[in-house]
């Protein structure tokens, strides 16, 4: 890990984007990401109980409404990073997007960094495959770095205590 690109060295941390399956040791860099969310759903439950009730106490069949737990789900990651050569996210997609998306679901990890190269958090997720990417707006006469993104969907977000 001694050699970041330039960007980095100006940052306070850095997320580490690592594929299961990956030949590259490190799948990409990111400045940005957002979409770190977990809902679980909400399912209302009626069921009509023996119970008597009413102001008289003979009318039969109580209503009672319990909530209980439903599916869980994700948001979407999306990635942003100063523009690279890198061609892995935009393969990655392409393949996707040519019918592969079977084979191209992955595993993976993203490790969010100090300065110092130690890691602090890092989130694990499970049958992810990109469904967007974005290049910004390119203006010959502007200073601006050009930005990457890429939207990724995740099945499974799991939160790995750091040693």
């Amino acid at each position: 890990m001694s050699e970041f690109p330039e960007i980095l060295t100006n940052s306070r941390f850095y997320l580490e984007l690592k594929l299961n399956g990956s030949q590259e040791p490190v799948d990409g860099y990111f400045m940005e990401c957002q979409g770190f969310k977990t809902t679980q759903q909400v399912i209302d439950i009626s069921e009509v109980t023996p119970q008597v009730w009413g102001k008289s106490g003979n009318s039969n069949g109580r209503i009672v409404r319990t909530k209980i737990p439903g599916n869980v789900t994700y948001s979407n990651l999306v990635l942003r990073r100063g523009l690279t050569i890198s061609m892995t996210m935009w393969n990655w997609l392409s393949a996707v997007q040519e019918g592969k998306w079977g084979e191209e679901r992955r595993d993976g990890s993203l490790v969010i960094y100090n300065q110092a190269a130690k890691e602090q958090f890092r989130l694990e997720f499970k049958n992810a495959w990109p469904t967007g990417y974005i290049i910004s707006d390119v203006k010959a006469s502007g200073s601006e770095h050009q930005i990457e993104e890429i939207e990724v969907v995740v099945e499974e977000l799991k939160r790995i205590e750091v040693a």
